[in-house]
């Protein structure tokens, strides 16, 4: 994103785009997004579905973020959980998924994807602790499988996150607080030749509130030289990510009854973590009154080493069950887009199409055993090449001033090849699917319109399933899988701004999936899934009622089902049914406080699959009172879980077993706490 100056226009109808540094204002123009005081204010002839939406810079600068991936939950409907370390990639759920570390909301950075598939942990695993949110220009979302140009990963969702180009000048932020919180960032960007050159560093730890220390230590940095405007420019930029950290797992909640461990406690104290992550991109764009041509190239080196322990003596007695996940991959990639405006049938089209390009080189995905982070066996070890290539067109047609149509179609073909320290294991094949969308737009009418969305999609499956002969814990024989899983989506909903300063859109939304394979990752197996269904509603409402007052409250609520019969139940366990989040912000008009408070909820959960089992809801306020004492120079406090609620980040119903209990171990609910009260201290210094 260019520096905030003179607003760019163009007289031409553009959609949102994959890219976060523009959005659209108004039928017609567009404008870059850092100039745009609101875009929630109204998307009223522009966004294609209820449930798109564009979140500015400014928006994020009133919320209190505390780990980098809430930056995500300015998505309506979408919670970012943890059930382990910081370092670790977050718990994502979105319209009743819960989506793991990211298998079905596809979330890309700069251009860069951040879902990894077959991961060492989890298939999809999105890790966005590089995130760096005062850096960030904004955040583009959509929900469902109506878009041709998001792929994998993205049948529920996806969010598009962009770094600024510059800054208007240098920033210093110092944080500290209790639970051993500390953080230092700085930025600038210097005008070098006819570009800006943006750099930032950040530190920062972290202990948190366990019983053994998280010792959280990482270090973010940017590098990114960039020229022109976002119609007209290019930028190159590099990042590096390095973090290590002690983890407190989910723990059996009769551990803490019994008195056996505090709330903040761990059964093994050993637990941990290391992840890097250094990538460099290339982007530049072309635009005339016609259209615009994108290209993007990319690419990642990526590690993590996981050491984790979730039944604790349940598989080994003697030893324990701790175990460590490695994944060490080259990623490499690039896009290539173009979007032509013209007529047909005498009508005004706007017409799109693209290729991308992705190849996974992992040099080693493995599950060991291991005492005390120490080696004792290997249960699998693998090295994966996996190439996939999606095309996609689709055509917009305006037919009147209130009725326009999309129609897209996005093809997308896989290679698997695996080879296997068990070469019964390893192998190769290929995959392919074809994904049609459409969508309606009618209206405005008194500043209202109704959308209609169809569509199929897809996620892919875990690499190594593809090819397994033999499940490498017990021996036997094993199922492969399918390379990819359809879901098909459709949606209702309508967007007015019809009374002054409010902006309110409600949609009606289904979604089914064939199949909800899973790799577990502590097996280094796939589990088999069953074919399920979800639908629900979603109200979202976002006011101004002053210039300085700004109200928000989103409301999403949603059932979930497998749909073949089993006795054991039709629940998807952890699946949300309630999200309800909102808040209210004060802006100073001339300096003076500022502050905001947010509510963040979600309902009870399934744990299991016939109900039987539930979680308890969670209620969590945070808020944050700032003064600005001149235009460069503000102090922030930040408090986190205001009333010290003493509720759940997450639950889990399976078996474990602790020392001394039965050998066939106790079914039980497994719990990871809310963060208790937290406070933080920031004073941001700029000039």
């Amino acid at each position: 994103m260019v520096s905030p100056a003179a607003p760019l226009t163009v007289n031409a109808q553009l959609t949102l785009s994959l890219s976060a540094d523009i959005t659209v204002t108004a039928p017609r123009t567009f404008r870059n997004l850092a100039d745009i005081e609101n875009p929630q204010e109204n998307l009223v002839g522009i966004a294609s579905a209820a449930s798109q939406g564009a979140i500015t810079a400014a928006q994020l600068e009133s919320r209190p973020i505390m780990r980098p991936a809430e930056v995500l939950e300015t998505v309506p409907g979408l919670i970012v959980s943890q059930h382990s370390g910081e370092g670790k990639a977050n718990q994502y759920y979105l319209r009743s998924f819960n989506l793991d570390h990211g298998s079905d909301f596809l979330t890309t950075v700069a251009g860069i994807p951040v879902n990894n598939p077959t991961h060492g942990h989890a298939q999809g695993y999105a890790d966005s602790n590089f995130l760096i949110p005062e850096l960030v220009s904004g955040v583009q979302f959509r929900k469902g499988p109506y878009y041709a140009e998001d792929g994998d990963f993205s049948a529920a969702g996806s969010a598009n996150i962009n770094y600024l180009n510059s800054l208007d000048r240098p920033i210093v932020t110092l944080s500290t607080g209790n639970q051993g919180w500390r953080r230092v960032f700085a930025a600038a960007s210097p005008r070098v030749g006819s570009g800006f050159l943006l750099g930032g560093l950040e530190i920062n730890s972290n202990d948190g509130p366990w019983d053994t220390a998280s010792n959280y230590q990482r270090v973010n940095g940017i590098l990114r030289y960039s020229r022109g405007d976002t119609r007209n420019g290019f930028s190159l930029t590099g990042m590096g990510y390095d973090a290590d950290w002690d983890s407190t797992d989910q723990v059996p909640r009769r551990a803490i009854e019994s008195g056996l461990i505090g709330r903040f406690g761990n059964i093994d104290t050993s637990l941990a973590g290391r992840s890097y992550r250094y990538s460099a991109v290339a982007d530049g764009q072309r635009s005339d009154v016609r259209g615009s041509l994108r290209a993007t190239a990319y690419a990642v080196r990526y590690s993590m080493n996981l050491f984790q322990n979730f039944t604790y003596f349940l598989a080994d007695p003697v030893n324990g069950d701790q175990f460590e996940q490695v994944d060490r991959r080259w990623i490499t990639g690039g896009r290539v887009s173009y979007r032509r405006l013209g007529r047909m049938w005498g009508r005004g089209t706007e017409s799109a199409m693209g290729v991308q390009v992705r190849n996974d080189a992992i040099g080693e995905v493995a599950l060991y055993q291991t005492v005390a982070r120490q080696r004792i066996g290997t249960t699998r070890r693998d090295q994966v090449g996996q190439t996939s290539v999606g095309v996609y067109g689709q055509t917009e047609v305006e037919w009147s001033r209130i009725l326009r149509t999309t129609v897209g179609l996005r093809v997308d073909g896989y290679r698997f090849d695996v080879t296997s320290d068990n070469p019964l294991n390893s192998g190769s094949t290929n995959d392919a699917i074809a994904s049609p969308k459409v969508t309606a737009v009618l209206g405005p009418w008194a500043s209202t319109e109704v959308y209609l969305n169809a569509g199929t999609g897809f996620h892919s499956n875990h690499g190594l399933g593809t090819v397994i002969s033999v499940d490498p814990v017990s021996g036997d024989p094993a199922e492969r899988v399918p390379a990819l899983v359809r879901a098909t989506g459709g949606e209702v909903g309508l967007r007015t701004v019809r009374i002054p300063g409010l902006q309110s859109t409600v949609s009606v939304w289904t979604l089914g999936f064939d199949s909800e394979l899973i790799w577990v990752g502590d097996a280094g197996s796939t589990e088999a899934g069953r074919p399920s269904h979800r639908w629900g509603v979603e109200w979202t409402n976002y006011a101004r009622p002053r210039p300085w007052l700004t109200v928000d409250l989103d409301l999403a609520f949603s059932k979930s089902r497998y749909t073949d019969q089993d006795p054991a139940g039709d629940a998807i366990a952890g699946a949300l049914g309630r999200v309800i989040s909102g808040g209210v912000t004060v802006e100073p008009i001339r300096g003076g406080l500022f502050g905001s408070v947010r509510l963040r909820h979600f309902g009870p959960r399934a744990l299991t699959e016939d109900r039987a089992v539930l979680s308890k809801q969670t209620s969590l306020v945070n808020g944050e009172l700032g003064y600005r004492f001149t235009p460069r120079t503000r102090l922030v406090a930040e408090l986190f879980n205001l009333f010290d609620a003493r509720v759940a980040d997450i639950d889990y119903y399976y078996t474990s077993r602790l020392p001394g209990e039965p050998l066939d171990g106790v079914d039980d609910v497994h719990t990871h706490p809310a963060i208790p009260r937290a406070a933080r201290v920031m004073l941001q210094v700029s000039f």
